[in-house]
């Protein structure tokens, strides 16, 4: 955002740490806060009664959480979750809502990224339709990189197999594939990312198509602004 909106948006932004596996939202709760994470990643995740759920989005320094207010809608309808530890600032949302009324291009900006998140979201519904698992387990490890800016990734198998809707033993099998191909080094609790452009040929394109929506509606340099 600009220099004159950030500061207008100052004094009222409160730094807060996301420590691994909280909450952020839930669906039905009330959006009173909108958090723009500073380091770190958060699954956004659709739910279904009987425990079902599945992860519809990621959204690290790239974007923000609670983007529903802004379009005019009171409570969450997905939820939240932090998948890699960090820390972000947070604001009310009637504040953030109030210097959208007062500035356009606040506005056209944050509506703009709803945009982009709303392409990553059709993009990880055609992946989970129409793509081998070792290709969407790439193309989830591709998103991470993006957002973390690190090729070292804590992360567990039972946390991959409920982010990509499968049973652990399937995220055990396409891991392997992925280090036999010498794509990635698997280790307990921990994933390190050896070849970033074999994966992106692993993903056999299930990924790119949102990032470019994203580079030319927000930041075309934003990956390399993470890992500064």
């Amino acid at each position: 955002m600009s220099a004159a909106d950030l500061a207008a948006l100052a004094p009222d932004l409160e730094s807060i740490a996301l420590p691994r596996r909280q909450i952020l939202e839930s669906p039905g709760s009330a959006i009173s806060t909108v958090l723009f994470p500073e380091s770190g990643i958060v699954s956004v995740m659709a739910r279904a009664p009987y425990d079902r759920r599945i992860e519809v989005g990621l959204v690290g320094l790239d974007g923000m959480i609670g983007f529903g207010a802004l379009l005019g809608d009171e409570l969450s309808i997905n939820e939240s979750i932090v998948q890699v530890p960090g820390h972000g600032w947070r604001v009310a949302t009637t504040s953030l809502v109030g210097l959208m009324h007062r500035s356009a291009a606040l506005s056209a900006l944050l509506l703009r990224y709803v945009h982009a998140f709303m392409a990553q979201t059709t993009q990880t519904a055609l992946a989970n339709g129409r793509s081998k698992l070792e290709e969407r387990l790439a193309r989830w490890l591709l998103m991470s990189h993006d957002r973390f800016g690190s090729n070292e990734l804590g992360i567990t198998h039972d946390f991959l197999a409920q982010m990509l809707g499968v049973r652990r033993a399937g995220v055990t099998i396409a891991l392997q594939v992925l280090e036999s191909r010498r794509l990635i080094r698997a280790r307990r609790g921990q994933i390190i990312i050896l070849d970033r452009a074999g994966l992106k040929q692993q993903a056999n394109g299930s990924y790119g198509v949102a990032e470019q929506v994203y580079c030319r509606l927000i930041r075309p340099d934003w990956r390399r602004a993470i890992e500064d």
